[in-house]
């Protein structure tokens, strides 16, 4: 009857009548015997070509990439291929045999049966030889042909039993021995399929060796890869556990006995690795061609393979979907007609709706699996070739994507293409979906169903303005967050300076300001969504108005059957129209996303040409230079260096000096090949080690960062550390040399960062050694060691080419080479240049004027000593503490206590009500929530009364006479209208709701990070906060609202679905109780498990962000040190570490989705066999066929609830990381109201420190140790002592970075821990040891709040030397400083922080080593422009060139956090025992010796 009436409606059931009569089946006979005369001419095709490869011997080497080797295990694939290959031609043997029981319906022609049988035999006896032939040589996958033909059979014996159901129903026969032939050849077909699609043999090794092929051959298609030497459930399960995702059911009992840690969590699959996906994609990017490199196209040859067989199963999905709307018109003719039909028909379609729903939820979730797989596999791929693309990035790329965007690129652009990668299913989906609907409409409203079309395309059509505002949004979207992102990551970087300098308010509405930019653009594109949501979840209604409206004019009677046939067609049509719009925005986000991403792997790269390497043997110079042009900006007229001339023979000594910002980091920078060469030749000979200016230290331990990737030797390791002056350090910390060093060496003094890196280079044992500025940052007695014990010493019989503003060093070098605007101005030995008297000597002549200052104070103490002032002071000797200048968390450290950098942290159990009930009532209080649940309350009443009306409104039988259809569709239409109001008004709520809700977080964590004591930075890498700034944001931002809303929404739909279903049978109650109890056992069973996967996830997506973060900031040594794989492998390692737990997280899902599913199914079976079991009369088959045409969508709606509570779950892990960095312990206050400074204070600037005594934490030493003294106002009071004294922990006392635990401090008489920090530290000025410049502009860097005019800032950059150097600039003021003021030398920086303090002309300036990274002759100016300016003012001085201090009118010697020394400098050079007169002997002599 179904098929009659479908070919009645086409108008063709004359042309389709001789095939539907007996001889009907001898058109699939024909196709059969089509089928196989294709299949061996693809056979003998394949044969010759295989026979042509095998003589150009290629066939070796396809066999040894496709074969095991002998010990192995035979797989369930493979023994099911055989077992039904053989059960497939026993049937087609057997069916001559009944050619005279089948029904009268069967094709009476024998020759075609017997022709399409015999070659059926003959091709599975072929089949059967191929399988031999796979087991003897071992072959891992099946061959492409034997899928293809396994396919195509499913297709012809998928074909054939349909039309055997269609006899059957037609003509009311009873099954024969054909049908049931037939039914066991889908069966075994239908196995086939699936092991065609999986394409493995399943064949395992027997001994777990080794792998014995390499990991990943040269063809491009790797898939046919060995497993892993680890242990993988995955790639181990077999054919059943894929199906069932039992292979998870291990990780579900570790996960309920206790929460799951990392080590707990399963290996992925070979392919799914990074490696893997990594060197395929590789391949990829070669096929497409790197000329013109497109990321679409190279992501397309990656997913194609994945993608078809995603695709085969959707599309087999969404056909399945639509078989119950096709049912339900014969359903409700099967209830009205019961009394004069037999049971058996309506069991059978009982059983039809529950094959199709089988067959849907079954695919469903394998398509749904393989999409993130997908999506797993493209991202570690991607992020693999950031990473890589990072460390080869040219300096002017690096300028022009900033370390926040990349970042931004990493995490969230990469995570909209993955995402993609589900959606793209949805492309293959909705042609199936949309033309089923059509055909299943057509069947039952005829020509009225090309009304529903035209709706359709109406709103389909309405899609393409909404799609291009949202992608326009979506991509301002991304720029704002760049944008925050960018300053969000130098803030962090930088926070301890803007703390010193009170900043840190400025730069919090700053980066508000961005967040302002960002919100507004998330309103717009919230704003649109909601009118999307509004018009897709009415477009059912919409299409159903028009559609039944249409056929009222056109006089097509509506029957209650073909009302509720259509109208599960429309709800089944709201899965392809909602899907439309997102597919439509992540398409839209995806094309941002991925020309980001292309636009970032397209940035220009070092130049690989740029040094010529030259084998030892060949030439007696290491390094060589002619004629070269060198400059950072190739574009640029005007070169950096420029007629650059150099050789340098092997194991020569060559120092460079010259004035700040000359060359001398760009020359090193050119050696190296970090600088672009506009012209000339660098030929190198040998290895390099590179130690630069600004010390780069890893997170790990010390040893971890001296190794560097190299064997461990005990002998050279001891030797480096003894002449690097790291054994004493090494003595006062408790785990010695694996002490944990926090992010960028945040825990190590200045000195001990240098020293740590100077080691590193050391233990390399290169041939050539490239030191920028190495001894500046140590003290004038620990540089002499080290320039003795490392350059003169173990490095003595290597290249060595050193930068340098110590004069002292200069002497001994082989070749000095003095820099000038980018030029070797001169060249020569010590002697040499001092005779030419053309500018070396205004450096030396300064280092003179220094030292004879010193001898000067020197000699005037030891003729007040001989006059008979005897006093002298007993000092103890000085011993090397460890004690680091930001903080110090590892002094006598215990050893449980040895970690600075703590595991990040993560809650364990569920998640508690109090981070659902802080997100539910962060906006209004709450107040918003009941009127969203309201509304969708409505909607669903609504649209149930609708359908309700509509059934019972419209006759049974097509021969009643209604009148009065315009009223029931005007209220049909009220009612629809009705419903898609009550979404607006829930979409618009919940889109306010949540952003409201996402601001009010992000402000919390904003305020919280900003107001949090230094010691949460020092232990707390970067990268958990950009994580949580970054990720987790957008998570609440753009997913949160809606999977919290979606929770209830789907309540909501499946509470009136059961209420619809128990009003037909109330029975259903007695197995729906039961199967729910069981499904929510499920969800309990599995979210333990689930639950911790999704924090370890979101953990390990940190340290990917963090140690991408420090390979960016350390390129150039990774380069020099030859480290690129080894950073490469690391990058690799933490990817696999983040797929881990991502990946079996994803099959958690769908191993509970899968089982809810078939729960579900035997609810709908139940009630089905209940309809149809129920005598006549009991219910109305109207009514019945509206409870099927909602219980359809049971099983979706049930798993549907499930999932969207594990889901947000999921996903309110990110609200919790963001609340932990809400609540964070916060510093003292910015302001007291009531203990305000007076404003002129300080006016004198005494300081006075009491009985004060300073600890980082509870569980340490105190580092301060009662320090009673006073710096008296307008004085200049040097602070001295070894490296990790004190000397910083007493400057940060001063501005409150850390709290007295006892004592106190005052200046001018106000005890300074009794006013806000922003009164104290906005008072005082500070040039920092580690310079510090923002991105934007100088006039930006020196007044950020714009408190200056610009006379005032030209005045302090003429006293600092940078005057003439802007006005050469274009822009002047408004010059561009780019991230981390790159684009300045660290010598510039510091002037920069020296401008900085004369623009604010504080009553106190603290200087931290300020003049550290500049030559002598500058900083001897700039110690008379400190002199002049600041003359009454109060000065403190911390610094390692002894003549920056000897001028003071005190100095404080520290000792182990106490006071060893405090005088005048006349005063301790009286005793020639003290340390400070032992400091001036050594630096006098050295000084002497080496003008020597």
């Amino acid at each position: 009857m179904l098929i009659s009436r479908i070919m009645t409606g086409l108008k063709l059931f004359d042309y389709w009548e001789p095939w539907l009569q007996p001889s009907s089946r001898c058109l699939w006979e024909s196709a059969s015997i089509i089928l196989q005369l294709g299949f061996f001419a693809v056979l003998l095709i394949s044969f010759v070509m295989r026979l042509i490869k095998s003589w150009s011997n290629h066939e070796t080497k396809i066999k040894s990439r496709e074969t095991y080797p002998s010990n192995l295990n035979i797989g369930l694939s493979y023994k099911l291929s055989l077992a039904c290959s053989i059960l497939l031609l026993g049937t087609h043997i057997m069916i001559p045999l009944t050619l005279k029981t089948g029904n009268q319906d069967h094709c009476k022609l024998e020759f075609p049966i017997l022709s399409s049988e015999i070659m059926q035999i003959v091709s599975w006896v072929m089949t059967l030889i191929a399988l031999y032939m796979i087991l003897k040589h071992k072959i891992v996958d099946f061959p492409w042909i034997l899928r293809t033909w396994w396919l195509c059979t499913f297709l012809l014996t998928a074909s054939r039993f349909t039309l055997d159901v269609y006899i059957l129903f037609s003509h009311h026969y009873q099954p024969r021995l054909p049908e049931f032939i037939h039914f066991i050849e889908i069966l075994a077909s239908t196995l086939l399929l699936f092991l065609a699609l999986r394409g493995r043999t399943g064949f395992a090794l027997g001994d777990p060796t080794p792998l014995t092929e390499p990991f990943l051959d040269r063809d491009p298609n790797p898939k046919q890869h060995l497993e892993s030497k680890r242990e993988c459930p995955y790639g181990k399960a077999s054919f059943f556990q894929l199906v069932t995702f039992s292979w998870l059911n291990p990780l579900f009992v570790a996960g309920n006995k206790k929460p799951l840690d990392q080590d707990e969590v399963p290996y992925i699959d070979t392919i799914d690795s990074g490696l893997f996906t990594s060197e395929y994609f590789d391949e990829c990017l070669k096929q497409v061609g790197t000329e013109h490199l497109s990321i679409y196209q190279a992501i397309y040859i990656f997913t194609r393979k994945k993608i078809a067989i995603n695709a085969l199963f959707a599309i087999t999905s969404s056909a399945a979907a639509y078989v119950g709307p096709l049912l339900i018109n014969d359903l409700v003719s099967f209830l009205s007609e019961k009394k004069t039909r037999s049971l058996t028909g309506g069991y059978l379609i009982a059983a039809g709706f529950l094959s199709a729903k089988f067959i849907e939820t079954l695919t469903q979730r394998q398509w749904i699996f393989g999409a993130r797989q997908l999506g797993l596999r493209l991202r570690a791929a991607l992020i693999s070739h950031i990473y890589k693309k990072g460390l080869v990035l040219s300096s002017r790329s690096c300028q022009a994507h900033t370390s926040g965007e990349i970042i931004n690129i990493m995490s969230v652009d990469i995570q909209r293409i993955t995402d993609f990668m589900w959606y793209i299913n949805t492309c293959f989906m909705l042609p199936i979906q949309i033309s089923s609907a059509m055909f299943i409409l057509y069947i039952n409203l005829g020509m009225g169903s090309f009304v529903g079309l035209a709706a359709m395309i109406i709103l389909m059509s309405g899609n393409i303005p909404l799609t291009r505002a949202q992608k326009w949004y979506q991509s301002k979207i991304m720029e704002a967050k760049d944008a925050r992102m960018k300053s969000t990551s130098e803030v962090l970087r930088n926070i301890k300076t803007l703390k010193l300098q009170a900043w840190d308010t400025h730069y919090l509405k700053k980066l508000q300001g961005f967040r302002k930019a960002e919100y507004d653009w998330l309103w717009k594109s919230l704003k649109l969504n909601a009118a999307g949501a509004f018009i897709f979840w009415g477009a059912p209604s919409f299409i159903s108005v028009l559609t039944f409206g249409g056929c009222v004019l056109m006089g097509i009677p509506l029957t209650a059957g073909r009302v509720l046939s259509a109208l599960a067609t429309f709800r089944m049509l709201q899965d392809p129209i909602f899907n439309l719009p997102d597919l439509l925005n992540v398409i839209a986000q995806g094309k941002v996303s991925a020309d980001r991403v292309a636009s970032y792997l397209q940035e220009e790269e070092i130049q690989s040409d740029t040094v010529e390497y030259v084998s030892k043997n060949l030439t007696e110079f290491d390094v060589k230079i002619e004629n070269g042009r060198f400059s950072w900006d190739p574009d640029s007229r005007n070169p950096n260096l420029d007629q650059i001339q150099l050789q340098v023979k092997r194991g020569m000594k060559v120092a460079i000096c010259g004035t700040v910002g000359s060359g001398k980091s760009s020359l090193l920078s050119c050696i190296l090949g970090e600088m672009p060469k506009l012209s000339g030749t660098v030929k190198i000979s040998g290895s390099k080690a590179y130690v630069p200016q600004s010390a780069w230290i890893l997170t790990g331990n010390i040893r971890e960062n001296i190794l560097f990737g190299k064997a461990y030797d005990k002998t050279r390791y001891e030797n480096t550390i003894k002449a690097c002056a790291l054994s004493k350090d090494f003595e006062l910390f408790s785990t010695r040399d694996l002490t944990e060093i926090g992010e960028r060496g945040i825990n190590m003094s200045g000195g001990q960062k240098q020293r740590i890196q100077i080691a590193r280079a050391v233990y390399d044992d290169a041939d050539i050694y490239l030191l920028d500025d190495p001894f500046s940052a140590v003290d004038a007695h620990t540089g002499t060691k080290l320039f003795q014990k490392c350059l003169l010493g173990m490095l003595t019989e290597k290249t060595v080419l050193y930068v340098t503003h110590q004069v002292e060093f200069l002497p001994a070098a082989d070749l000095i080479l003095v820099m000038q605007n980018g030029r070797i101005a001169q060249s020569g030995t010590f002697k040499e240049l001092l005779s030419q008297n053309i500018g070396f000597e205004v450096l030396v002549g300064a280092h003179d004027q220094a030292l004879e200052a010193v001898q000067a104070v020197e000699s005037l103490s030891r003729e007040t000593e001989q006059t008979g002032d005897e006093e002298s002071t007993l000092i103890t000797e000085l011993t090397q503490t460890r004690q680091d200048s930001d903080h110090n968390l590892c002094v006598d450290m215990p050893k449980k206590e040895g970690k600075l950098i703590h595991e990040e942290e993560r809650e364990k159990g569920s998640i508690g009500k109090e981070v659902y009930w802080a997100y539910l009532t962060l906006a209004k209080g709450g107040v918003l929530v009941p009127f969203i649940l309201l509304a969708q309350s409505s909607f669903q009443l609504l649209q149930i009364a609708s359908n309700y009306w509509m059934a019972l409104a419209c006759p049974a039988d097509s021969t009643e006479i209604v009148n009065g259809m315009g009223f029931i569709l005007l209220v049909y239409t009220l009612l629809a209208v009705g419903s898609a109001f009550c979404i607006l008004l829930r979409a618009s709520l919940v889109a306010i709701a949540g952003l409201l809700t996402s601001e009010k977080l992000f402000n919390n964590m904003l305020n919280s990070v900003f107001r949090a004591p230094m010691a949460f930075f020092d232990s707390t890498p970067t990268g958990r906060i950009l994580n949580r700034a970054s990720t987790d944001q957008s998570v609440i931002d753009l997913e949160m609202a809606n999977r919290i809303g979606w929770c209830a929404f789907s309540t909501i739909q499946l509470l009136g679905t059961m209420a619809v279903m128990s009003q037909v049978a109330w029975e259903v109650f007695a197995i729906l109780i039961p199967v729910t109890g069981v499904c929510i056992w499920y969800q309990r069973y599995y979210l333990p498990t689930a639950r911790e996967l999704a924090r370890l996830a979101g953990i390990e997506r940190s340290p990917i962000l963090h140690h991408f973060a420090e390979s960016l900031t350390g390129a150039a040594t990774i380069r020099a040190f030859r480290q690129q794989n080894r950073f490469i492998e690391r990058n690799l390692c933490l990817i696999d570490n983040h797929s881990r737990p991502w990946f079996h997280n994803v099959a958690a899902i769908e191993w509970l989705c899968f089982r809810l599913n078939q729960l579900s199914n035997f609810v709908f079976a139940f009630s089905l066999v209940l309809l149809v079991t129920l005598p006549d009369g009991i219910i109305d088959p109207s009514i019945a066929g509206l409870a099927v045409t909602y219980g359809i969508n049971l099983n979706v709606q049930q798993a549907s609830v499930i999932w969207n509570i594990c889901n947000a779950e999921n996903k309110m892990i990110s609200v919790e990381r963001v609340l932990q960095y809400s609540k964070l312990t916060s510093e003292a206050p910015l302001v007291i109201e009531d203990s305000r400074p007076p404003k002129e204070w300080p006016e004198i600037g005494t300081i006075s420190f009491t009985n004060l005594q300073i600890r980082y934490a509870d569980h340490l030493p105190s580092v301060l140790k009662n320090i009673t003294c006073t710096f008296p106002g307008k004085k200049k009071v040097g602070v001295v002592g070894r490296t990790g004294s004190g000397k910083s922990t007493l400057i940060q006392a001063i501005f409150r970075v850390v709290e007295p635990t006892q004592g106190f401090i005052t200046i001018d008489g106000v005890d300074i821990c009794k006013i806000g920090l922003h009164d104290l530290r906005s008072r005082l000025s500070v040039i920092p040891q580690d310079p510090a410049m923002f991105e934007g502009t100088v006039r930006g860097n020196l007044d950020p709040l714009n408190q200056y005019p610009d006379a005032e800032i030209w005045e302090a950059l003429d006293k600092c030397q940078l005057g003439d150097v802007v006005r050469e600039k274009d822009e002047k003021l408004e010059y561009l400083v780019v991230e981390g003021g790159e684009n300045w030398s660290v010598g510039q920086r510091q002037l920069f922080c020296l401008g900085r303090a004369l623009l604010k002309k504080s009553s106190i300036l603290v200087l931290d080593e300020a003049t550290a990274s500049i030559d002598s002759a500058t900083d001897g100016i700039l110690q008379k422009i400190i002199a002049q300016e600041f003359s009454e003012r109060s000065i403190v001085t911390i610094a390692h060139r002894i003549h920056t201090v000897i001028d003071s009118d005190l100095v404080l010697v520290l000792s182990d956090g106490k006071i060893a020394e405090y005088d005048t400098p006349g005063r301790l050079l009286e005793s020639e025992n003290s340390f400070f007169s032992r400091l001036i002997k050594e630096y006098s002599m050295r000084s002497n010796l080496n003008k020597q």
